[in-house]
């Protein structure tokens, strides 16, 4: 996790900052915010201190203050989604509606490469009718309109999509 959230992304943006790359989108997570989560703090903004459920979040957290350092110092476009919710179909289940989330996140991304925002961090997911992850920021500042309702998609096997806060601390359980 460290190799690939920490040191990863630090080369990947030092890799875009020596080519020339003026614009990255970072694919980081609502467990950035998950305590809020657990707590039921909703709506969750973006714009909130960061509350991270486990050490995948905190590793996310540092992909989304370094994009802060690259855009400052450097002047590159950083744009940070915490992505949460998007759901592919599970070709094994019965679902009233067939429908593929992958075009919600397909559409925020494609928006996130043509913004001329310098820096950002937008909450993604479709539409979440029990408003658990506010999505204004995504539609006012980049046009996002998600076509998809995420809570008529089962999660597959029973899956909780939440982590066990102390998991991968040395000497918790």
């Amino acid at each position: 996790m460290s190799r690939a959230n920490i040191e990863g992304t630090r080369d990947v943006y030092e890799a875009a900052r020596r080519n020339g790359v003026g614009r990255v989108v970072l694919a980081s997570t609502n467990h950035v915010m998950g305590f809020y989560n657990l707590e039921g703090a909703w709506p969750i903004d973006e714009r909130w201190a960061i509350r991270p459920d486990s050490l995948y979040g905190v590793s996310k957290a540092f992909g989304e203050a370094l994009a802060r350092y690259y855009s400052d110092t450097f002047g590159m476009s950083m744009i940070c989604l915490r992505i949460g919710w998007f759901t592919p179909i599970d070709p094994t289940a019965r679902h009233s509606r067939p429908v593929d989330q992958r075009a919600d996140l397909a559409q925020i991304v494609r928006l996130c490469l043509s913004t001329s925002r310098k820096f950002g961090i937008y909450n993604a997911t479709s539409n979440n009718p029990q408003a658990h992850w506010a999505l204004e920021a995504a539609r006012d500042e980049l046009g996002y309109e998600p076509q998809d309702d995420v809570t008529v998609f089962p999660l597959l096997d029973g899956a909780n999509p939440y982590v066990e806060p102390k998991a991968g601390v040395i000497g918790h359980a």
